[in-house]
Order: structure tokens, then sequence, then C-alpha cells
């Protein structure tokens, strides 16, 4: 873990201290901050992952993961007392990865945590690709990691990306939330996935215009899984 800085912020002092502890004891550099303004003030580039608390002071975690998301690719993780899906979908929207809730177990907290080091960022030279995928009226452009429609772009964040280009490349065929989890999140598919999939899944067809009874790319088969013909 030599060399791994990561930054904690919550604002209260019992859960910053247990996470140092934590964090530290597995081998990890801690930095610790007590709000969102202080985040952004001790983050900089040796800084490889972020653990952020939703609800704190001056600046709150969603807002200081959309500000270092405009500087920054490294990982962040949410640690939230909120789970519904309008929550979720605030946090991944900023440019989160994961989130886990409060109360946590340390366990699942440290397997996210090396899951989210481990993770290949959008630039990887595994997905760099120079070709065009036509999805209907969508064109998918590998090289650029976008996608457009009448040549104007449909903002994704990373995963929601990933997951389009999973099954785009996959037509036809149908990946469960468990495969698509463990492909695209590159971790341990454990018990809230599913809804960590699902709310992602959700939130791809609201930005393609695909929420009527009969979509048209995003299919997905009961009891199967999600496809894209």
């Amino acid at each position: 873990m030599d060399g791994i800085k990561i930054l904690v912020a919550d604002d209260e002092r019992d859960i910053r201290d247990i996470l140092k502890l934590m964090l530290e004891k597995a081998g990890y550099q801690v930095v610790t901050a007590v709000d969102g303004q202080d985040v952004l003030d001790k983050f900089d580039e040796s800084i490889s992952l972020v653990v952020l608390d939703v609800m704190m002071p001056k600046c709150n975690g969603i807002d200081a993961c959309a500000k270092i998301r405009e500087k920054a690719d490294v990982p962040v993780l949410f640690l939230t007392a909120k789970s519904t899906e309008s929550d979720l979908v605030e946090g991944f929207e900023a440019g989160g990865d994961d989130y886990i809730t409060k109360p946590f177990s340390s366990t699942e907290l440290l397997i996210r945590i090396k899951a989210l080091l481990k993770r290949p960022h959008m630039g990887s030279a595994s997905e760099q690709a120079d070709t065009k995928i036509i999805i209907q009226d969508l064109v998918m452009d590998t090289d650029l990691k976008q996608i457009f429609r009448d040549g104007e772009e449909i903002p994704l964040t990373e995963i929601e990306y990933r997951i389009i280009h999973m099954l785009a490349t996959n037509r036809n065929h149908n990946f469960t939330a468990k495969e698509i989890y463990e492909h695209v999140w590159k971790e341990k598919f454990l018990p809230n996935s599913t809804n960590t999939v699902m709310v992602h899944i959700r939130n791809i067809r609201k930005k393609l215009g695909d929420t009527g009874p009969t979509p048209k790319y995003l299919h997905n088969s009961w009891g199967r899984g999600y496809r894209i013909v």
C-alpha cells in the first residue's frame, strides 16, 4: 500500500477517527477533512482515492465530488445514510464511482476501496479504439468515449458509458446485474450491487429518452438480464 494516499471526509470526528485508524491499519496513508470545503483545500495530485460523506456543512459531498471531477479522475466512494434512488443518481451524476451506506462494516469498506483502486480509468489502453458503433439513431464513438444523437452528445458518466459499451459490443446477449457489475465495477458482487446496477440502467434510459413501455435501445429480459439489440 506504499504511496497510496486516501482523503477521508466526514463532519463527525468519531467516524473520521475510525476510518483513519481502519485505513492506516490496512497500510494506506490517510488525510482527513471535516467538510466539503476542507476536502477541496486538501485535495491534490498525491491523493489516490477520496471517501466522501454526503451530508457535510459548507460544501456537501456531492458538490465536492463534482468540483474534484473538474480536475481529476480519482475514484470517489460516497458514505451515505441515504440510499434512495434519487440520492444515488445525484451522487453518480456528480462523478461518484460507488457508495456504501452507514452503518458499514470495515470488511465491506476495504473491499470496495481495493476494488476502486484497481479499476481502470476511461482512458485506459485496454479500451481505446477508433471505431464507431451504431445503435439505431445513436452513434457511439469508442475513441472519444462518447455517444451522439444527430450530432449532439448525450452526457454520460464513466460508469454509464461502460455499461452501454459492454452491451453494445455484445449485441443481443443478455447480461445479468451480477455480470454487469463485476465487469464494469471490477469488484465482487454484493447484496446491494443489484440496486446500484438498476439505478444506472434507469438513468441511462432517461438520458437516452428510452423510458417508454417498449424500450428502443436497452431491453430487459426478466430473469435473464439486460441487452442491446
